[in-house]
């Protein structure tokens, strides 16, 4: 089940989520948005549910993960407990993997070559599931990183869209570490809309603010909220 939005913070909430809140409430006032036009990523890679369950309790209820194994071990029990909780992969994905994503995941932030395309599509058709989709760019050109190169990224959304019948939600990118992020936000932004996409992941921790200044839609946050891993 897909949900937007998480409903306002509690008085006891965990911390580092009330702190994440009070930020976001406040980029958002700066750059004259509402609130509800953010959608708060809790990332939850490498936390055990001991350490989710009390960010749940608190009314969040989007949660990323890296890792589609690792999900599958950990997020049946806390959603047949909690309800309403909304599953989001933002790393990497395997196409070989694409069956089980599909199958649990309520958005996927890493869509970037044909091979996983043909095998989203395929899964998509025979579970009838339709999760969001962001084509990841790799604004920075690094050859480390996955991701679509920006000067390809008009080509390779009109093939998920007319060739493996895609429907792409919005984009997603990581910044380089050493980079300011502004511009790489903007060029993220740029580039969905002249595609007619809408949604747009980008901000981590440390930069979440800037990029709801530019325009994220939804922000990937981690340690801010569940501490260093």
């Amino acid at each position: 089940m897909a949900v937007d939005n998480m409903p306002p913070v509690t008085s006891d909430s965990p911390s580092g989520l009330a702190g994440v809140e009070r930020e976001i409430s406040r980029a958002c006032k700066d750059a004259r948005r509402d609130r509800s036009s953010v959608t708060l990523v809790a990332v939850s890679k490498t936390f055990d549910g001991d350490a989710i369950a009390p960010v749940i309790r608190a009314g969040q209820r989007v949660f990323g993960e890296n890792r589609v194994q690792e999900a599958k071990a950990k997020w049946p029990p806390l959603m047949a407990e909690h309800s309403g909780l909304a599953l989001h992969l933002i790393g990497p994905l395997q196409s070989n993997k694409a069956k089980e994503a599909v199958a649990l995941f309520d958005a996927i932030h890493s869509v970037d070559r044909a091979s996983l395309c043909e095998a989203l599509s395929k899964e998509i058709v025979k579970q009838g599931r339709h999760p969001q989709l962001f084509v990841q760019l790799n604004t920075g050109e690094e050859p480390q990183k996955a991701g679509i190169a920006p000067a390809d990224a008009d080509a390779f959304i009109a093939r998920c869209r007319d060739v493996y019948g895609l429907q792409i939600s919005g984009l997603m990118c990581i910044p380089p570490v050493e980079d300011p992020p502004a511009a790489h936000f903007a060029l993220n932004a740029k580039i969905a809309a002249r595609n007619g996409l809408k949604l747009l992941s980008m901000g981590m921790s440390a930069d979440f603010a800037t990029a709801i200044q530019l325009g994220a839609t939804h922000v990937r946050v981690g340690s801010a909220i569940f501490g260093k891993r």
